[in-house]
């Protein structure tokens, strides 16, 4: 595997605006389904979303969150989610190359999809205490990740959600949502 760089993903944002199809891929409808049942039906207050890619989440939580701060590491994905949730005044689209500290405080749910993996064990390690000092007791914590690897990733997907939550030094609940052979989503609280 040789990991992708932001850059990578900025190029990939330039050349397609949907590169993996997330728009319009049947399978991308059904994860995304997966993550709002994870999220509940709303409304939720703060909602913070890391690597929001091209929006195609984003476009979907902003109805269930009073306030969403989809993040995106790229300006092109940036770009692209802030057309994704334009109809949305109360969510805003922000550049924010991981690992960082979130835009607020403090979440009432957090979800991180197709991210992980980019990662290397040690920006993980930070995202992961990143996350658990913003997200609310009681919160959400929500992962959508592949169970397969492709030749981009920092990391074997196999057991990545294990891996992450294992760094906040946290104990959760973890409740698995809906897992196909390709991805799996989980809610941890």
């Amino acid at each position: 595997m040789s990991a992708i760089r932001l850059d990578g993903f900025a190029d990939k944002f330039a050349a397609d605006a949907d590169p993996w199809g997330t728009f319009r891929n049947r399978d991308e409808a059904v994860k995304r389904t997966a993550i709002l049942h994870a999220l509940g039906p709303g409304p939720i207050g703060r909602v913070l979303e890391l690597a929001s890619g091209n929006g195609s989440n984003s476009a979907e939580l902003a109805p269930r969150a009073l306030r969403l701060d989809a993040t995106e590491g790229t300006a092109e994905g940036t770009r692209l989610t802030a057309q994704a949730i334009r109809p949305y005044p109360r969510a805003r689209a922000i550049e924010l190359a991981l690992p960082a500290r979130p835009p607020r405080c403090t979440y009432d749910a957090i979800l991180i999809a197709e991210l992980l993996y980019y990662l290397d064990r040690h920006a993980m390690a930070q995202v992961a205490r990143e996350c658990v000092a913003a997200l609310r007791p009681g919160g959400r914590l929500i992962l959508a990740h592949h169970r397969i690897d492709f030749y981009d990733f920092a990391q074997h997907a196999a057991g990545i959600h294990t891996r992450f939550l294992h760094e906040t030094a946290r104990d959760w609940r973890v409740t698995p949502v809906r897992a196909t052979r390709r991805w799996q989503v989980i809610v941890a609280r």
